[in-house]
């Protein structure tokens, strides 16, 4: 499973020219589901989305974490972060995994971080958006599952 975190001031996500979803200060998640990912895979990467240390305290070091700043995240579904474009000029969606696997992994991730006391707004699975970020920073990383030691200490 794959994550892009953008740290945003706001945020929505716009389908057939209505707002599905909206948040002020906080996370733009996007989340890509590969072949292979599990329910550990979105529960692992909800808790290091919550307690990542990417908000400034007052000496304006990133040491406050979403949960601590009661930031909000907006979630959005994105295979393409699976893409594999080493060869060709077609990007190769092989590594993603079907919508029937990849649906309810995304859903137990949103449902992963509102365990954990975070507002969450999302897109809507498998539609065209238009997504529409504010990134604040900026400050944008990527999480991912499956790398190695991606369970390890920590360090």
């Amino acid at each position: 499973m794959r994550a892009v975190l953008q740290r945003v001031i706001k945020a929505q996500v716009t389908v057939d020219k209505t707002v599905v979803g909206a948040i002020g200060p906080g996370l733009v998640v996007l989340l890509g589901v590969a072949v292979g990912d599990s329910a550990e895979d979105a529960a692992y990467l909800a808790e290091k989305t919550v307690n990542l240390r990417i908000f400034e305290d007052e000496a304006g070091k990133l040491n406050r974490s979403l949960l601590e700043v009661g930031g909000e995240v907006l979630a959005v579904s994105q295979f393409t972060l699976l893409g594999d474009c080493r060869k060709g000029r077609r990007p190769s969606f092989v590594q993603a995994a079907a919508p029937e696997i990849a649906e309810p992994l995304y859903e137990k991730y949103v449902d992963e971080l509102k365990r954990a006391g975070v507002r969450v707004a999302t897109g809507v699975f498998r539609t065209e958006m238009l997504v529409e970020i504010h990134n604040h920073g900026p400050v944008t990383l990527i999480l991912d599952s499956r790398r190695e030691d991606a369970h390890g200490d920590g360090n």
